[in-house]
């Protein structure tokens, strides 16, 4: 039960819009949030990236590997199969920053924040690189579960883009907007990345806002960010309101 949203938890939110909401919750999930260091990330993952929903096997659940519609091309246990080295699919998982470490200078307490974090493929991470998510329409390269990398199709930006699939889209989106939620106050020293905008409201890029939204509304929160989500408070003791509450993003 203390994995749940604590009463009162979002009580400061209540009755804002715009700016006013996001900064009040940059402020609720600053509150309290442990910093466990970057190698706490390989414990937390004990908890918050094991697959007990797709396929119930307690396998890493990871975006860039696991195929939702049918079998997984290949799997990784926990701790088992943690990086070290890696040179094709499947060696092992490491973990992926989905707002990318190079964009804040490897700082803290970014580097270590499980809440945009993940467990996946090392080979897959390194081929998605520090680009942005966007839409590929013509890959210049595919993963196993057919993640793709390639030139964005979208107006307002035509670089190279990493898309994941359609069932994980809503999950990148709303870890993004927890990030630029969370440092609203610490954007202007960030790089953009072609994503990151500099001033706290929105955040965003117009183009990656545009994406992320038409994201978060297609693909709801499901029940493993819900886990996902109680566990990462757990672990650090702050929470994604973008999942407990997605009608934030509105």
């Amino acid at each position: 039960m203390s994995a749940q949203i604590p009463s009162g938890y979002y009580n400061d939110a209540s009755g804002k819009k715009g700016a006013t909401l996001k900064s009040a919750l940059s402020a609720i999930v600053n509150n309290g949030a442990q910093d466990k260091g970057y190698n706490g990330l390989w414990t937390g993952y004990a908890t918050t990236d094991r697959d007990y929903f797709l396929k119930d096997d307690g396998k890493i659940l990871d975006m860039y590997s696991k195929n939702p519609y049918g079998a997984d091309p290949y799997t990784f246990t926990y701790s088992t199969n943690q990086c070290g080295s890696y040179s094709v699919e499947g060696d092992c998982y490491n973990r992926e920053h989905v707002v990318p470490q190079s964009f804040f200078n490897e700082g803290y307490p970014m580097k270590s924040d499980i809440n945009f974090i993940r467990a996946t493929d090392g080979k897959v991470n390194g081929m998605r690189s520090n680009y942005p998510y966007g839409v590929v329409n013509s890959p210049s390269w595919t993963s196993k579960n057919g993640s793709k990398l390639g030139n964005n199709s979208t107006s307002g930006y035509s670089g190279t883009v990493f898309e994941p699939l359609d069932y994980f889209k809503g999950d990148v989106a709303r870890m993004i907007l927890y990030f630029v939620t969370r440092y609203e106050n610490k954007l202007s020293g960030f790089s953009s990345g072609n994503m990151l905008g500099n001033t706290p409201y929105p955040g965003l890029q117009t183009w990656e806002l545009e994406v992320l939204l038409a994201w978060h509304k297609a693909d709801p929160v499901s029940i493993e960010e819900v886990s996902r989500n109680n566990a990462s408070y757990v672990y650090q003791s702050n929470r994604n309101p973008f999942i407990d509450h997605p009608e934030y993003v509105d």
